[in-house]
């Protein structure tokens, strides 16, 4: 008997995105060796992972040299709860100013970065300028073009394996 497919549908793999906090991103190394960070992120309106980084990162100097990264979500602490997605894609590089002020306050709101102005209404253009934008000359954002998509989702083999 083969084995249960356990593969996320497209839905569940943005619900997947959407609730995870911190994603695993995998650059190439000048050594060749893979440079693992954590990262904030959000979602464009057609589900491509954006987040930005201060331009002088090693992530970034990776990304440069070589645009192909790899990113990992993923949740459970027991073998039958474990559901992860995994992008392979390439990195857009955008320097534009707005672009990264745009990102910024996606990243606000989704992780109350300004504290009690964590909401929609108050994370305007205006505050995220005033309160982020000192650092958006210093970042690039990163817009990643997915090549393939592996998820997994164990809870659907029922218990085995």
């Amino acid at each position: 008997m083969g084995r249960k497919d356990i593969t996320l549908s497209e839905a569940e793999v943005q619900q997947l995105l959407e609730a995870t906090k911190t994603l695993q991103v995998a650059t190439i190394g000048s050594d060749g060796w893979p440079h693992l960070a954590p990262m904030w992120f959000v979602l464009d309106d057609r589900g491509r992972v954006r987040f930005r980084t201060f331009t002088k990162s090693q992530k970034l100097v990776n990304l440069i040299r070589n645009p192909r990264l790899t990113l990992l979500a993923e949740t459970g602490t027991e073998y039958g709860e474990l559901r992860g997605v995994m992008i392979k894609g390439t990195a857009k590089l955008i320097a534009d100013r707005e672009t990264v002020l745009e990102i910024y306050g996606e990243v606000a709101r989704k992780y109350r970065l300004l504290g009690d102005l964590g909401n929609d209404l108050e994370v305007t253009t205006e505050v995220v300028e005033a309160t982020l934008g000192r650092h958006a000359d210093k970042n690039t954002a990163v817009v990643v073009e997915p090549h393939s998509v592996v998820s997994w989702d164990h809870s659907k083999l029922g218990g085995s394996y």
